[in-house]
């Protein structure tokens, strides 16, 4: 890496990102603007594109951000990047504005295309998900209490759970979107029932479905709808490091990240291929 990137520090970012969201998830009404491809987008969404942002640009000046919510830069200079974030500062907008709490922040960094580091907080869950290369794919729960006493990454790994955590499953668990579930999806969850005696259906919103496969709870994630890098970047790298794998749906090979379109192929989450 470039600079050196403490985990802890980028914990903390989407912590605090997550607690700006929350503040505008906890009010009566949530205004609803739509972007161009018609997506949802509110205030929650800006409030945390901006501390991530902000935070980010300050700690590692020299290192790009990429966000959803910000200004895209055109590839001709993007494709001098080696190293960028990827940041989706609420992923599961339309979970957020239906209230089920099924949204997350999302901070991933890429180096030469791939994923190397990940953090991905869940607000109204209080966990956050973290991995890196270096460190392997862990989880931290009731962060609002316990990242108060944290203050090294050490205390961190300590208080966190090693992914994946051992399941006693007698059935093959699927993982599927709840607001992007399509015709693709549903011959693939048939083919698995023809070859598995039980299957289990998992409905999650945002990128907890990814955090789910690298947990372990279930074996794989079908995202064979549209998707975008921020919404894997940091996910990848949770489940990549956990021990599983995501790859192309129709190559077989693993994901690319900055390319000219920021738009992701149909894809597979797994624990294994």
């Amino acid at each position: 890496m470039e600079t050196v990137i403490q985990i802890l520090n980028i914990v903390n970012i989407a912590f605090k990102a997550g607690q700006e969201i929350l503040d505008v998830y906890n009010t009566d009404t949530v205004n609803v603007e739509f972007k161009n491809d018609e997506s949802p987008l509110t205030i929650a969404d800006k409030k945390s594109h901006h501390l991530i942002y902000n935070q980010l640009v300050n700690d590692y000046p020299h290192i790009p951000v990429i966000s959803e919510e910000g200004v895209i830069i055109d590839y001709a200079q993007r494709s001098h990047w080696k190293t960028a974030w990827l940041v989706d500062p609420l992923d599961g907008t339309k979970e957020f504005i239906k209230r089920n709490g099924e949204f997350t922040v999302n901070i991933g960094l890429i180096e030469n295309g791939t994923p190397v580091l990940g953090v991905i907080y869940c607000p109204v869950l209080d966990s956050i998900y973290f991995a890196s290369s270096e460190i392997g794919s862990y989880k931290l729960t009731d962060c609002t209490e316990n990242l108060k006493e944290i203050d090294t990454e050490e205390t961190l790994l300590a208080l966190s759970q090693k992914l994946p955590i051992d399941t006693n499953r007698e059935s093959f668990a699927i993982a599927v979107s709840r607001s992007h579930f399509s015709s693709d999806t549903e011959a693939y969850i048939q083919a698995k029932r023809e070859q598995h005696q039980h299957v289990e259906l998992v409905t999650s919103g945002s990128s907890i479905k990814m955090c789910l496969v690298a947990e372990g709870k279930v074996d794989v994630y079908p995202r064979l709808s549209y998707s975008m890098e921020w919404d894997t970047a940091a996910g990848e790298a949770i489940v990549k490091y956990s021990g599983g794998h995501v790859f192309n749906f129709t190559t077989k090979e693993p994901l690319q990240y900055n390319k000219p379109q920021l738009k992701n192929p149909f894809h597979i989450v797994t624990r294994s291929k």
